[in-house]
């Protein structure tokens, strides 16, 4: 009886670590996604400004008002991609967490319940695979309109710095 008890209780802890591991994964999502939130809210802003007659009037506003448009469908597909993932992450928990209890019952019957336990921890190991697939897909977007606005900035410097260049000697 206690090496099955041993045995029961080391199926049930072996999910707790994807368990754990998809925790993890979770909390960074979660952050992930309020900064994407919080960029929206900022170009947002930023926008209004630029629209505003003062903000008319600032250097490069055209091209920066572009560059924001052009943004939004990518910020969107990118909150997409980490509300899926973060779906995704509370699902493989729910399942992992499931395998766990449907282990424990079939120690406590001592009956076998087939394979319902390995069918719930594959979904589970499954699921979190899928959340961090659609995590690289956000990255990638991430990174693409963090490039973009690096390339309007270094055309701001170039335009800031052109007005501070010594006039040509006579």
């Amino acid at each position: 009886m206690a090496a099955s008890t041993f045995s029961a209780l080391s199926a049930m802890i072996t999910p707790a670590v994807l368990i754990s591991g998809a925790g993890t994964l979770i909390l960074s999502t979660s952050s992930r996604l309020g900064r994407s939130t919080d960029r929206v809210r900022a170009l947002t802003s930023r926008f209004k400004v630029l629209v505003s007659e003062e903000g008319q009037k600032e250097p490069l506003a055209r091209r920066e008002k572009a560059m924001i448009i052009s943004q939004l469908p990518r910020l969107t597909r990118r909150t997409r991609y980490l509300h899926r993932a973060l779906r995704a992450f509370y699902l493989a928990v729910a399942l992992l967490v499931l395998t766990s209890v449907l282990l424990g019952i079939e120690n406590l019957s001592q009956r076998t319940i087939s394979t319902l336990p390995v069918l719930m921890a594959l979904s589970g190991a499954i699921t979190l695979a899928y959340g961090a697939i659609l995590l690289s897909f956000e990255s990638t977007q991430s990174t693409i309109t963090t490039g973009r606005e690096m390339q309007f900035l270094e055309e701001l410097g170039a335009h800031y710095a052109s007005l501070y260049q010594d006039p040509p000697p006579n």
